[in-house]
């Protein structure tokens, strides 16, 4: 039996707020976007590897970096706040209807960079490993617990969670004696691409974790995050995927 084909998505728009042209803005030399392009390439998982962007700029990086952009997305669902199955849907129509259909889909986003090609593929590995799924997606251990958040009304406040026993609830607990709790980062998601079709979504109904390992899950969204990334690096203390491609010519 050969195995499930699947192509690599990589979301770039154009009107990042937090830090301007965040997807293309240079990052140890390349724009940002180029980490999630080699990654993907040298990884050996995908068929294609297909970049979304409402932007002809964009794209011109794309494709200097190795990665198809077969149509530009309409500004109608390149917003701030427009759902992800938007552009995956009509992404995978418009490929269907070129003759190019996947088993699976995986969404890499730019602005986790150092997620490397060995880390797609251990979660391929787990991925495919695993039975009676709809998707994977990367998870870390929460740095804050959501035991210990509130919901402000005016002058009063509520738990977000409110759990545990009346007598020693979850926010007058010691963070050790919480249950772990994860939060998902950028670093990927692996969907079978039914779940597109039949029910969609991006990730179904039925997910399981992959937990990714230092670097891995470090995910770039604003200003003080860019300084951090680029403090660890000057640092040596993590590393970026290799890109074979000269840097894309300055404007």
């Amino acid at each position: 039996m050969s195995a499930p084909t699947a192509v690599a998505l990589i979301p770039a728009r154009s009107g990042s707020k937090r830090v301007a042209d965040k997807n293309v803005r240079r990052f140890a030399g390349h724009p940002l976007m180029a980490y999630s392009i080699a990654a993907a390439r040298a990884s050996g998982v995908f068929t294609d590897v297909v970049v979304s962007t409402d932007s002809e700029r964009y794209a011109q990086v794309a494709r200097h970096y190795g990665a198809e952009v077969p149509f530009l997305r309409p500004v109608e669902i390149a917003g701030a706040t427009s759902p992800d199955i938007e552009w995956v849907e009509l992404t995978l129509s418009r490929l269907r209807e070129a003759g190019r259909e996947y088993d699976c889909f995986s969404i890499l986003r730019p602005t986790s960079p150092f997620r490397k090609a060995e880390t797609i593929r251990r979660a391929w590995r787990d991925f495919l490993a695993e039975s009676g799924i709809d998707s994977l997606r990367a998870v870390e251990r929460c740095k804050q617990h959501p035991g210990k958040m509130w919901v402000i009304g005016g002058r009063r406040m509520v738990p977000l969670l409110p759990l545990g026993p009346r007598a020693q609830p979850w926010h007058s607990s010691q963070y050790a004696a919480l249950p772990e709790v994860y939060v998902q980062n950028a670093s990927l998601e692996i969907a079978w691409s039914r779940v597109v079709w039949e029910q969609r979504t991006i990730a179904g109904d039925v997910l399981m974790p992959f937990l990714t390992e230092g670097e891995e899950g470090v995910d770039i969204n604003d200003a003080e995050d860019w300084w951090y990334a680029e403090h660890l690096l000057s640092c040596g203390e993590i590393r970026l995927p290799e890109v074979a491609e000269m840097p894309f010519p300055p404007d």
